[in-house]
């Protein structure tokens, strides 16, 4: 009878600790995740001043422009995008801000300070350039300022070069002027010929 006793004290004793064991976990669970939401706001607070310095260049932009986006995402890591590769983000340290793009290769750093001043002018300059890499692609295209035949196509440059060349015709007195010459020289060439027979026979010229 003692011994049943002691089994069950043993049995009570070590559902305790474990009852203790899951509650302490529960209790470092959510601290860990009231410090992850915490990081999470204190990161997006710092994006939307980020983003309240950076409105004059977003309202500069025209609204119809859909190369950039401007938005600030939550999840996770909260981030500012500039568009659908460039974003601005919190460093690990929380307090410094890192401006990246993804490309094919990876994730490059365009720029990382701790004030937002200097983050809003390399934002500034990023997009002043991909809008003139995006002229400069359409002005590729358009035509402007070639040749008629250029922006017509190969087809009709190539029509254009094969096109035989077209005299005007010779008026009728040329033709003339042209015969009566080549008659001229004729006779001067016979009678040469002649006379080089005449002298070479021995016949007195007339």
């Amino acid at each position: 009878m003692m011994t049943e006793s002691k089994g069950a004290l043993s049995v009570t004793s070590g559902t305790k600790r474990l009852a203790d064991a899951v509650r302490a976990a529960k209790i470092a669970s959510s601290q860990r995740t009231d410090i992850v939401v915490d990081i999470r706001e204190a990161d997006r607070a710092r994006l939307e001043i980020f983003a309240e310095e950076l409105q004059p260049i977003v309202d500069a932009v025209p609204t119809d422009d859909d190369l950039f986006d401007f938005t600030l995402s939550g999840g996770p890591q909260p981030r500012f995008w500039i568009d659908g590769t460039a974003q601005v983000l919190m460093a690990r340290d929380r307090r410094t801000y890192r401006f990246v793009r993804d490309t094919r290769l990876g994730r490059v750093v365009l720029a990382e300070s701790g004030e937002t001043r200097v983050i809003v002018d390399k934002v500034t300059e990023y997009v002043a350039e991909r809008m003139v890499e995006r002229d400069r692609a359409l002005a590729v295209s358009d035509g402007i300022g070639l040749r008629a035949p250029e922006r017509a196509g190969p087809t009709a440059a190539a029509a254009t070069t094969l096109e035989p060349i077209r005299l005007a015709p010779r008026p009728r007195s040329t033709d003339f002027v042209i015969a009566l010459s080549w008659m001229m020289i004729g006779i001067v060439v016979g009678a040469g010929i002649l006379m080089l027979i005449a002298a070479y026979r021995g016949a007195p010229l007339v």
